[in-house]
């Protein structure tokens, strides 16, 4: 197995890196005060559309597709380097170069599922970062651990869909260049359970749409991933053609969406760790308490070591289960999948744990970049399916080859 990455991956890690050297590091204090500037946390610093220009300038875009009619046509193990890149700074970096989430699964799932007509009115300007999105699916009311427990109704009316329902977490929805919302709901609560959602394209200026407010992070407002929001759908009407797909394919098209949306995250987690771990090092050498540096004290040479071995059994992992997404497709690699979800998370967390903890106050503060990436990693062993459900199938898979 040949663990080099090949020429065209590393000329594109020689240019992003520069790229997050020369202009992402400078900016992230500029984005922070541009956001208290405006006073409100989802505002739009004019700092990122700066950072967009720069990487189109610089050939860093739409790097996570693969098909070359729409992103740069790398594969999954081509892009994975690249994504954990971005994720050194998760706040700036993957929008930078329009490879943020939600926007990225939404992208994806318009150029697999689409119409002509939906991919021309809504993934054109996705792919030209002139908009974003949100994803609706996760429901305040109902344990969405289990996605075929949402209760927002959607209603054929003629020509037309009604929907009704309350989502929260909507990812993206807080964005003010928001424009369009992938929306899940049940089109035939009497169908089996698995076909009796749909997906359907809802404008976010639609009669009826109510943002009701934006929902925090551990305090933070995630805005650079366009946030998160609760919002109401009463009596929403569209037109039939907004259906993505046929009906009751919504949960088939969801797991098609979710697939390489949990890689992309473990991707960027490991770029999230490595700059923990940066930070870490570097406290070690400068810090000293009890008469000598940090570095000598032999809990924190322990905690550098094993931040080394859990970063690195975790990128083999992920690279693993990036070839098998090239080579056998997404269900071959099902188990890898589910894998990486449960083990990347919990690496990250425990790495950035340790650096907080060797920075002391300044790490829980607004000081350092680690609180926010505490938040984001702690948040990720929820979004995109928690822990335990991921843990009870990859369980029931494995019995199933001794049963």
């Amino acid at each position: 197995m040949d663990f080099a990455y090949d020429a065209r991956t590393v000329e594109l890690l020689e240019r992003l890196e520069a790229f997050l050297t020369e202009c992402v590091y400078p900016a992230e204090p500029v984005h922070h005060e541009q956001v208290l500037a405006a006073g409100d946390p989802w505002a739009r610093p004019p700092v990122m559309d700066e950072l967009k220009a720069e990487a189109r300038a610089r050939g860093l875009w739409n790097l996570f597709l693969p098909d070359p009619r729409y992103g740069a046509g790398l594969t999954n193990l081509q892009y994975a380097p690249l994504a954990e890149l971005t994720g050194r700074s998760p706040w700036l970096a993957p929008e930078a170069v329009n490879c943020a989430a939600p926007d990225t699964g939404n992208m994806e799932l318009l150029a697999e599922f689409g119409s002509e007509a939906q991919r021309d009115r809504w993934l054109k300007p996705l792919l030209e970062g002139e908009i974003r999105s949100a994803f609706c699916m996760t429901e305040p009311a109902v344990a969405s651990s289990d996605a075929t427990n949402i209760a927002t109704r959607i209603t054929r009316d003629g020509d037309s869909y009604v929907v009704n329902g309350r989502k929260w977490w909507s990812s993206g929805a807080m964005d003010p260049r928001c424009e369009i919302f992938i929306v899940m709901g049940k089109t035939d609560p009497d169908a089996d359970r698995h076909r009796q959602q749909s997906m359907i394209l809802v404008p976010r200026d639609t009669p009826g749409v109510t943002v009701r407010r934006g929902m925090t992070v551990f305090g933070y407002s995630d805005a650079p991933h366009g946030g998160h929001a609760e919002i109401d759908f009463t009596d929403v009407r569209v037109p039939a053609e907004n259906l993505v797909g046929a009906e009751g394919t919504g949960f088939a098209i969801a797991q098609a969406r979710l697939g390489p949306g949990r890689i992309h995250h473990c991707m960027r987690l490991i770029g999230m760790a490595e700059r923990a771990l940066e930070l870490l090092c570097k406290r070690a050498l400068e810090r000293v308490a009890f008469g000598r540096p940090l570095a000598e004290q032999g809990v924190v040479r322990e905690w550098i070591a094993e931040s080394r071995v859990r970063i690195e059994q975790a990128r083999l992992l992920v690279l693993k289960t990036a070839w098998l997404m090239d080579t056998v497709g997404n269900k071959g690699a099902h188990t890898e999948i589910q894998a990486i979800k449960i083990g990347t998370p919990a690496m990250a967390e425990w790495v950035i744990d340790k650096a907080i903890q060797a920075y002391g106050g300044a790490g829980v503060s607004q000081d350092t970049p680690l609180a926010a990436l505490w938040a984001q990693t702690r948040t990720l062993r929820l979004a995109d399916g928690p822990d335990e459900v991921h843990k009870a199938s990859l369980a029931k898979r494995e019995l199933r080859r001794w049963s």
